[in-house]
């Protein structure tokens, strides 16, 4: 795969931070290929109108964030919009759909514009009604101003007529929007794109204007969603790939809050399955004790049953194309061939790759995973995040000083510092955190 420097020194501050990039991602995938085929036709429904859920399990360092980023870039490759949301209990909880719908348009990307991407959307929505109007017209046919913007009003309503029914406040603030932008209002026009963004901070002035009142609710943002839908659509995006990352934190909530999150995914799976929301795909991801445990989906067995899959002991004859899938997780072979990604990434952009590619040969990658691996008692799964770090670490050293051996002059070490909380349960001897300088810097477990 070929990237340009820009992107490739991206990537590589990206490893060198111990993080997911959030591009390029096929210059690093490892074992994804089994995966290729079915999440390629998913897509493609998609892009033909239907909707689809897709349930992610790996362990820690299995890859789950990577695949789903993996499977959004594609999204993005094949013309549809995506939308990445951490599930938090205090900044995203499940259960507050009008929150959720809120951080998916905070992180709305398409393939050309990143994260934020809202207004270019639906303003490029509007760009196509100007066009379908104009493509009307006979060859060497012409509309006067006032009646190129009297048509474009005409098609409007009829667009917004599919969403009106299910979201009328969405459609008024649309319909708003292109007035105060008609107006050269641009105060009234951000306003107007944060309510149908779902912020719940707009002014009183800026909702009089639309006709609306109220905040959104649950309910609404259920409605709110298929408008947008509506509009990537109308706009030339196929469809919508949105990923609930870090479900399993579900488990560490208070019961009823618990409750309430798990029914409100059931409720999203079913509206899926309904066909409420064509063009969507719904990713979520988590541990197998999310799954399987009790504090998890087996708290509603309604949910269980739709998540079930048959697993069996040999994940070579996995299904891709089943509601749940595994990530199998890193080997000591796999970990090692994605060092070798990664050293070529790096050497594209380096001043003298035989130098570094002589330091950090097949030899040293290996023995840099086994001591990786070593530090977590032989399990290669939770090594990836910490040994590409450490990799990158060493690639730099050797770019910058022609010395520098890291056979003779590196060793492995790992701090707590560094280290997850995933990562440090992982090892035999954990590293010590260092000590609190006040009763506010230790961290306690909730009640």
């Amino acid at each position: 795969m070929s990237i340009s420097e820009q992107r490739r020194r991206e990537v590589i501050d990206a490893l060198r931070r111990g993080t997911v990039p959030s591009h390029s991602l096929d210059a690093l995938a490892v074992g994804l290929a089994r995966f290729e085929a079915a999440t390629d036709e998913a897509l493609d429904r998609a892009s033909a109108g239907q909707a689809g859920f897709k349930a992610v399990r790996g362990e820690y360092g299995a890859g789950k964030t990577f695949f789903t980023r993996w499977l959004a870039q594609r999204a993005r490759a094949r013309g549809l919009a995506s939308a990445e949301i951490q599930i938090s209990e205090n900044e995203t909880p499940l259960h507050h759909l009008q929150t959720v719908y809120r951080r998916l348009t905070e992180h709305l990307a398409t393939a050309e514009f990143a994260a934020g991407a809202l207004r270019q959307v639906i303003d490029s929505w509007f760009f196509a009604l100007e066009q379908d109007v104009l493509a009307e017209q006979p060859p060497g046919g012409e509309l006067a101003e006032a009646e190129l913007a009297a048509r474009v009003e005409q098609l409007l309503e009829q667009r917004l007529a599919r969403i009106s029914p299910v979201a009328p406040s969405f459609s008024a603030a649309l319909r708003a929007y292109r007035a105060a932008v008609a107006r050269d209002d641009p105060g009234l026009a951000e306003g107007l794109i944060a309510w149908i963004g779902g912020q719940p901070t707009v002014g009183a002035s800026v909702k009089r204007a639309a006709g609306i009142r109220g905040q959104l609710d649950h309910n609404g943002a259920l409605g709110f969603l298929q408008g947008l839908l509506t509009v990537l659509r109308d706009s030339g995006h196929g469809g919508l790939v949105v990923v609930l990352d870090e479900v399993e934190t579900l488990q560490r909530v208070r019961g009823d809050i618990r409750d309430k999150a798990l029914n409100a995914l059931r409720q999203l799976i079913d509206d899926v399955d309904a066909g409420r929301f064509p063009g969507l795909v719904l990713v979520i991801t988590g541990t197998a004790a999310f799954f399987d445990g009790p504090q998890g989906v087996q708290r509603l067995p309604p949910l269980a049953q739709r998540l079930h899959v048959d697993f069996m002991a040999d994940p070579v004859y996995d299904n891709p194309r089943a509601v749940q899938i595994r990530l199998p997780g890193f080997s000591h072979e796999s970990l090692i061939e994605l060092g070798g990604k990664v050293r070529g990434l790096y050497l594209a952009g380096c001043a003298d790759p035989g130098r570094v590619l002589a330091g950090a040969d097949d030899d040293y990658l290996d023995a840099l995973a086994k001591s990786a691996e070593g530090q977590f008692g032989g399990r290669a799964g939770v090594a990836p995040r910490i040994y590409v770090k450490k990799l990158v670490d060493v690639l730099d050293r050797i770019d910058q000083h022609p010395g520098f051996d890291p056979r003779r002059d590196y060793v492995v070490r790992m701090s707590a510092q560094e280290l997850t909380d995933a990562e440090r349960a992982a090892m035999p001897h954990p590293p010590p955190l260092a000590p609190a300088s006040s009763p506010d810097d230790i961290d306690l477990p909730p009640p």
